[in-house]
């Protein structure tokens, strides 16, 4: 055990401005479980919905901003953490490493890593061009069919485009491109529907994605590590009763689905299940991930696997898939955060 002086200083960044800010906040307070404080001294910086942030004693039930004291990161290299104002100056508080725990809009999308690069502190995930890629949908089905993997088929629609019903084959799925958690999707069943569809998904992106629905279970492969070294957690199954998934918007998750329930490991036949995960490392490789992610696959009936969506800061709470398919495959929470962390200093060079 290290002494504690000789623990690692930690910076952990939740909530943020984007949709997904509950959720982090939930992924955030398993992290503060399962961090070993013999290891860690941990800096929590909460992110509230107008984009404050504050240093603050972590993410408890009540948390919400109002405490704390204001804190940035500091793009000056020579103070490699926060800065934070105190009476007629400021101190500074060194970070050796940042989880960005911070999901969706502004959390995966590169934005915070570019900031990270800047101030020249690690993080642990996926970089800038890697989380822009994962979380533009419609640029990464471009980038992984160049791998020969399997996509929906799918159309953009920008702005300022019109996009005439009668062109599609319903059904269909209308959603955000740069968005998370299922929020502003809507599943099309006739040219009657598409219009409030589009106007729901340009609440959260100008940029939309209509895809075609893709007949087969909906199957979720956790992968952890860097380069060649990766562990791949078990496989789930999303088994819905009715609708579509979307667990993070419901107002009690903790409790259970009101549609879906996970069955871990995947009741899928042993040859499909390596199917599954050596498309997911496929995906996983074909976009640059590092550090972590969890890709969302169909599984057809035929066999085929196609790509749904990658999450590259998946959620962490209670209820969320990917800690379940990690301690499924024997690897809890807290030894996927010390996995993390030694990848994160490890490309770090130290």
């Amino acid at each position: 055990m290290a002494g504690r002086e000789e623990r690692l200083a930690v910076g952990v960044l939740f909530g943020g401005i984007g949709e997904e800010h509950d959720v982090s906040v939930k992924s955030a307070r398993e992290v503060a479980r399962s961090l070993d404080p013999d290891r860690y001294r941990v800096h929590w910086v909460g992110i509230t919905r107008d984009g404050q942030w504050r240093l603050c004693d972590g993410p408890d039930a009540d948390w919400n901003g109002s405490g704390g004291r204001p804190a940035f990161v500091a793009p000056d290299r020579a103070v490699h953490g926060l800065v934070v104002p105190s009476g007629d100056g400021v101190r500074t508080v060194h970070l050796d490493l940042v989880l960005p725990v911070l999901h969706g809009r502004l959390g995966e999308d590169g934005a915070v890593q570019g900031l990270l690069e800047l101030a020249g502190i690690p993080y642990a995930g996926c970089d800038v061009p890697s989380s822009a890629a994962c979380m533009d949908k419609a640029l990464a089905y471009t980038l992984v069919r160049t791998a020969g993997i399997a996509t929906p088929d799918f159309r953009v629609v920008l702005s300022d485009e019109e996009l005439d019903p009668a062109e599609l084959g319903y059904p269909v799925f209308v959603k955000p491109a740069r968005s998370g958690s299922s929020f502003g999707v809507s599943k099309v069943t006739g040219p009657e529907e598409l219009a409030a569809a589009l106007a729901t998904a340009r609440v959260y992106d100008a940029k939309v994605l209509v895809e075609g629905a893709v007949a087969g279970s909906e199957i979720g492969c956790a992968v952890l590590g860097d380069g060649a070294d990766l562990l791949v957690g078990e496989v789930d199954r999303v088994a819905l009763s009715h609708g579509f998934f979307r667990i993070h918007q419901e107002a009690t998750p903790e409790s259970g689905s009101e549609n879906a329930t996970f069955v871990v490991p995947a009741d899928i036949p042993a040859s499909d299940r390596r199917r599954v995960q050596e498309v997911a490392v496929a995906v996983y490789r074909a976009l640059g991930c590092s550090g972590l992610a969890r890709v969302d696959l169909f599984l057809t009936p035929g066999g085929e696997v196609v790509l749904n969506e990658v999450n590259t800061m998946p959620g962490l709470t209670s209820y969320s898939r990917y800690p379940r398919m990690m301690a499924a495959a024997g690897l809890p929470l807290p030894a996927v955060l010390d996995r993390l962390v030694e990848l994160t200093l490890a490309r770090a060079g130290r």
